[in-house]
């Protein structure tokens, strides 16, 4: 990529680069009309994006230096966050044992990104969100210093036109908002590319995206962000979110997402899904080209369609058309990107098998697939199955509604046996569906295995030691290779103590917090500390902003001080300590300790952007001192 990406929309650097991108798409046609494409050969490859932490089990912003000790080595690659990887696994044509290659190849690989990441004492989570990922965690202190990466920040800043808003809703309830496209970063997943001929593009793509709601309900693995429980597959709603470049003040406009599942049917060919987009999305991305498609096949060569390949690449359809060249032929893909990464590559291979077969099977049974769904339902599907993952259900041919595991186990799984039959080895069917098939019957996926042991720990540490132990778990099961259904639930033990869960106040502060505002009765705050037993209140606006704080020893001496009747009428404004000392969610352990004891202060209200996001005291500290002193007396 260029130094100089984003633009300045209406400039003649967009003009010049939306020239180069339409003569792409006329250039592609062409290809098309005169049977370059290339037909006759299945082919498919896979891209693995993977979190790095630290021995605290949080994210560890070391992939630069990872990728340095990795120079060697071409398959690895930035991404977004300096806490992510990405490695480009090899094109395999699909036949014999290719796919027990990939798995080989995925292992062989990740063993040389963990002794790398040792090094820098990381380790390698395959996770689709790491559960010990924090907000604090998405400054743009930690995006990969890559021009690419900045000028999509600033080309999505400046479309946005404002905060990122995240609101999701599942079990819990998530309602953030952010600076900057550094949520994006909480996602990683396994895609999967599937070569196409020209020909067969748009049932394909057509049946790519009709199978998508039940290939995900059987491969959820992200129900959790930033510690609340949300979708089976939260990464669906994340994503969109973190990608909307759509202002908040246009909400009348019918626009479309640039994080996509699309609107219709494909009818006729690739060039109807790219000038759809095109027409709907303005380019985020520029940079000087000099090729003329045109020119390279009146040469008789093969054009790069550079410029279209850069647009695509942001456009984020979840089932994404591709373009690429292999062994100096052009082709097309369908690049599958709805699977999150891990819970282990036997699973994630197993996972794009499935994808694979189910594709390939249904082209040799249905000749038109939207004339036996209508798209509206096939939308609805993905949305369900991301919500709910095998607890979905389906509308599915002829309108018939089936549960996900009844579509997966009776239908999708002999679809995609009989299509792979004879193009790849049984052993490996065998293998890879019947992973699939066991995780399916024993609904044990990986969005199941992190809520039922997040169900199992209620109750025991800090929620900041039920994700590290969550996250602890993951790391030393994947290094089994046993498939997730196998999986033991995570115990808190596998926390690893106090340490890796008091470094910030955020990863233990009280979130669950009891408020008043400063033109309400005393009363009422000496009620809520004796209801709830708590000893300190917040006192904030109508905007969540920090106005104040009461403690119980204010409460004591209004009631020393005045009579009953008196006290009857007390506002809070007057007794409420009116600029309370206050942390921010990053702050150390120690930092807090020291500001209690430099200001004689026992509790220290959270607050980030002047607004109120939790609460700390001194009991807080009790389960570390329990501990600590514990180890002190055995140690003697």
């Amino acid at each position: 990529m260029g130094t100089d990406l984003v633009p300045e929309f209406g400039s003649d650097k967009v003009r010049n680069f939306t020239k180069h991108l339409l003569r792409d798409v006329q250039a592609l046609e062409r290809m098309l009309r005169e049977g370059m494409i290339e037909s006759g050969v299945r082919r498919f490859g896979c891209e693995q994006e993977m979190f790095l932490v630290d021995r605290q089990w949080r994210p560890a912003p070391v992939a630069v230096e990872v990728l340095e000790r990795l120079k060697e080595h071409e398959p690895f690659t930035t991404e977004l966050a300096r806490f992510n990887l990405e490695m480009n696994l090899s094109p395999h044509v699909i036949e014999g044992r290719c796919f027990n290659a990939l798995e080989a190849e995925i292992e062989q690989l990740l063993d040389l990104v963990r002794a790398a990441a040792a090094e820098e004492g990381a380790e390698v989570v395959l996770t689709g969100i790491l559960p010990t990922l924090s907000k604090s965690d998405l400054s743009l202190d930690n995006i990969t210093p890559k021009a690419r990466y900045y000028a999509l920040n600033e080309a999505m800043n400046k479309m946005r036109g404002g905060v990122y808003r995240l609101s999701i809703e599942g079990r819990d309830e998530l309602q953030i908002e952010h600076d900057s496209v550094m949520l994006e970063a909480c996602n990683t997943s396994c895609q999967v590319h599937l070569q196409v001929s020209a020909e067969e593009f748009a049932n394909m793509y057509n049946i790519a995206q009709a199978v998508a709601a039940p290939i995900m309900a059987a491969a959820v693995n992200s129900p959790i962000l930033f510690g609340k429980r949300l979708w089976a597959e939260t990464r669906i709603a994340l994503f969109q979110q973190s990608l909307d470049t759509r202002s908040s003040t246009l909400d009348l406009r019918d626009l479309a997402p640039r994080v996509r599942f699309g609107d219709a049917w494909v009818r006729d060919s690739v060039i109807e899904v790219l000038q759809r987009d095109i027409s709907q999305f303005r380019v985020l991305l520029a940079e000087e080209l000099d090729e003329d498609p045109f020119a390279v096949l009146d040469a008789g060569g093969v054009p790069k369609l550079q410029a279209l390949q850069l647009y695509n690449s942001t456009v984020y359809r979840w089932n994404r058309p591709c373009y690429g060249i292999s062994e100096g032929k052009p082709h097309l893909r369908i690049e599958c990107r709805v699977l999150p990464s891990g819970p282990t590559v036997l699973d994630e291979v197993s996972n794009a098998v499935f994808w694979i077969g189910v594709v390939l099977g249904l082209a040799e049974e249905v000749e038109d697939i939207s004339e036996e769904l209508d798209f509206d339902d096939v939308k609805s599907n993905f949305l369900v199955a991301a919500r709910h993952g095998l607890n979905a259900g389906f509308l599915w041919f002829d309108g018939d509604a089936v549960s996900a595991p009844e579509l997966v186990l009776d239908r999708l799984l002999p679809t995609a046996r009989r299509a792979l039959t004879g193009r790849i080895a049984e052993e490996d069917i065998e293998r890879y569906l019947g992973t699939v098939e066991e995780r399916v019957k024993k609904r044990a996926t990986g969005s199941a295995w992190t809520v039922r042991s997040l169900r199992r720990m209620k109750g025991q540490g800090t929620r900041g030691e039920r994700l590290t132990a969550l996250t602890a778990a993951t790391v030393e099961r994947q290094k089994t290779g046993r498939p997730v259904h196998e999986w033991a639930l995570a115990e808190l033990t596998e926390a690893g103590g106090w340490k890796p869960n008091f470094g910030r106040v955020e990863q233990y502060m009280t979130t669950h917090l009891f408020t008043v505002q400063e033109d309400e009765l005393l009363e009422l705050v000496a009620f809520l500390m004796y209801r709830k037993q708590i000893r300190h209140v917040p006192v904030e606006d109508d905007q969540h902003n920090l106005v104040g704080l009461v403690s119980y020893r204010q409460i004591l001496r209004m009631v020393s001080q005045l009579d009953q009747d008196d006290r009857a009428a007390v506002p809070v404004k007057d007794v409420m300590e009116h600029k309370p000392i206050t942390i921010s969610p990053e702050t150390t352990t120690q930092e807090a300790i020291d500001t209690m004891r430099v200001h004689r202060v026992s509790c220290l209200p959270v607050v980030r952007n002047h607004k109120l996001v939790g609460l700390i005291s001194e009991s807080d500290f009790m389960p570390i001192a329990y501990q600590l002193l514990q180890e002190r007396l055995e140690e003697e």
